[in-house]
């Protein structure tokens, strides 16, 4: 009788694995489904047409390398944008790397009181929706009445024009990306919540201050946390299109053309799909070339602790 159960019930913890299978599958399907078709397929459809003169309306016809070599050599605005993305990207990470470390540096204080509502507050910024965050810029970078307008003239400095120049436009943006330091900041909070006390406590004995903790033992072991950051804020940057979108509409003089908005101009604007594939296609490239650099020159440096050098 047992040696007769054991294969049945063998057999049914077997069948009842498979079903169990089928219905994970099954409920996993519209999601696998959605990035097959909605990024992977989108993805590769890009790439497709970045070769043809695909528009709305019109047939879309093969031209070959027709729209890269336009766009390298005969484009003044793709050049432009590059400039502008570029110095937008690592402008923004300086900023917002600096001001979120020093934030962090700061909430890491263990005799700081009332840490849950600072880091709060402090974090608040990065989750405002974008348009809501670029209208109120709008107001401060006014500079008829706009808050760092009057702030100047209380004291007695030289007024800017901000977004509303070519030459501060750029700087700008990049102010206003320091303001949205939250999430590298909490970030910032896990990577200092590492650093070992007794290494700390070791240059106290040998009589080195804070400078030196920072530099020999801070920064060294919230490097990989330091890494991340930098590198998803350069990519961030390069995808940056809101503040283009909603504050300065690529201007003035299209000193804030970023590639995104100018992706966004000539696809939805001027209705050249497949020209404004192939300059995605390019944007991604550099972006890749961008990842592999700082990957092979920073990601050595990077302290894993003991992890395999």
């Amino acid at each position: 009788m047992t040696a007769n159960e054991n294969p049945r019930r063998s057999q049914g913890m077997s069948v009842m694995r498979r079903n169990e299978a089928i219905a994970g599958y099954i409920f996993m399907l519209p999601l696998l489904l959605g990035i097959v078709f909605l990024t992977y397929g989108q993805f590769v459809y890009s790439l497709i047409i970045s070769f043809t003169d695909k528009s709305v309306f019109g047939t879309a016809n093969f031209v070959g390398l027709q729209n890269y070599v336009k766009l390298l050599k005969e484009d003044f605005f793709f050049w432009k944008s590059i400039k502008a993305t570029v110095l937008y990207a690592f402008g923004s990470v300086i900023a917002t790397q600096l001001t979120a470390l020093a934030v962090a540096i700061l909430l890491n204080n263990r005799h700081l009181k009332g840490k849950a509502f600072f880091r709060t507050i402090f974090y608040v910024p990065s989750i405002v929706p974008a348009v809501a965050s670029c209208l109120l810029w709008m107001w401060m970078f006014n500079p008829d009445y706009g808050l760092f307008n009057a702030i100047l003239k209380v004291l007695g400095l030289p007024t800017s024009k901000w977004i509303y120049a070519e030459g501060s436009a750029v700087p700008s943006l990049i102010l206003m990306s320091a303001w949205a330091c939250g999430a590298p900041m909490v970030i910032y909070l896990s990577g200092l919540a590492n650093v070992s006390p007794t290494l700390l406590e070791a240059v106290d004995i040998d009589g080195g201050g804070a400078w030196t903790k920072f530099i020999h033992i801070t920064i060294p072991m919230i490097s990989p946390v330091l890494f991340y950051n930098t590198l998803m804020g350069i990519i961030g940057g390069f995808m940056t299109f809101t503040n283009s979108y909603v504050m300065t509409e690529g201007g003035p003089n299209n000193a804030t053309l970023f590639v995104n908005y100018l992706i966004y101009r000539d696809a939805f604007q001027y209705n050249e799909f497949g020209y404004a594939s192939a300059l995605a296609w390019i944007v991604f490239i550099v972006l890749a070339i961008c990842t592999l650099v700082i990957f092979k020159f920073f990601g050595k440096k990077v302290y894993y602790g003991g992890a395999d050098q």
